[in-house]
């Protein structure tokens, strides 16, 4: 029985990642830019979960202690979406996402020290060999590294919160904590674009093309994936969560190529590189995998 759940987790991650690839993709196609779609990605989905939890008569309430951790969470999640859709505007989806396979290695670094476990040497291998798959693509696409340099800072932001979530989601409701992360969220960039004085009429003057962006962003794209991430972690560690998120790039890019088209046809490195990503990660699904059929556990 735990073998299955670790399997329906792993292949439900899957999904997950292969949803957030498609965000890229959405993200390029919305006229809506940065922090203003972040802000209405995140209090849209925040009502969308507050609706389910009011339908499925769950409890908002939490510990005070824990809200001020979900306060500093859903902080980095904002600030992580920003820079992933700047990175994306800078330069285009596929390089976004290619930096994303540094996320691995993040993860290998902080995971044991925020957890205080042993660091595993595979876990570091892999890093590793997704660092060389990410030199090749440096080597021949130099022209987007305003658009590089944004992705890495988005996704150490991103291996922060997923850590941090790890924990949460041990003591907690996945979608409990997810309203109130996304609603914190919200008020951060709120502030942010009151600061900037954003909110004009031109701010709040979408198309009708943008707000069907938009509402199949924030709903399906954010609020399900998002929350479905968070529970997922109850079975897998966030090392397996992150390393399986590289996986995005692959399915983003060919999801690009296809939907965005000439603009996203990348060099034949780049491709190399993400071939890379993507042996790198069913590789590490195998030995995590058998690491769990040894020790009777899930990982």
């Amino acid at each position: 029985m735990q073998e299955n759940n670790y399997l329906k987790s792993y292949l439900n991650l899957h999904l997950i990642v292969f949803i957030w690839g498609f965000t890229a993709v959405l993200g390029e196609l919305i006229t809506v830019r940065e922090a203003s779609l972040v802000w209405y990605r995140m209090g849209l989905a925040g009502i969308f979960l507050a609706v389910f939890l009011v339908f499925k008569r769950k409890s908002f309430k939490l510990p005070l202690k824990a809200v001020f951790k979900l306060v500093l969470v859903g902080f980095l999640i904002a600030i992580h979406w920003i820079y992933f859709f700047k990175a994306i505007n800078v330069s285009n989806v596929s390089i976004t996402l290619a930096m994303f396979s540094m996320g691995a290695f993040f993860a290998s670094i902080l995971e044991p020290l925020i957890y205080k476990r042993k660091m595993l040497w595979y876990e570091v291998l892999f890093g590793l060999i997704i660092i060389a798959g990410l030199f090749i693509i440096l080597q021949v696409e130099v022209k987007y590294l305003e658009g590089i340099l944004y992705a890495l800072f988005s996704v150490f932001i991103g291996v922060l919160f997923t850590l941090f979530n790890g924990k949460l989601i041990k003591q907690h409701d996945s979608t409990v904590i997810t309203v109130y992360e996304f609603f914190a969220g919200f008020l951060f960039v709120s502030i942010y674009l009151l600061i900037q004085q954003k909110f004009d009429a031109a701010f709040f003057d979408v198309s009708m093309q943008d707000w069907i962006l938009i509402l199949l962003l924030s709903s399906i794209f954010t609020a399900y994936a998002f929350t479905a991430s968070v529970h997922v972690m109850k079975r897998l560690s966030p090392y397996t969560v992150m390393l399986t998120t590289n996986l995005e790039p692959v399915y983003g890019i060919l999801l690009a190529y296809f939907i965005i088209g000439e603009t996203e046809k990348m060099s034949l490195s780049f491709y190399v590189g993400a071939a890379i990503i993507l042996c790198t990660v069913i590789l590490n699904g195998v030995i995590k995998n058998k690491n769990s059929d040894k020790k009777g556990i899930n990982n």
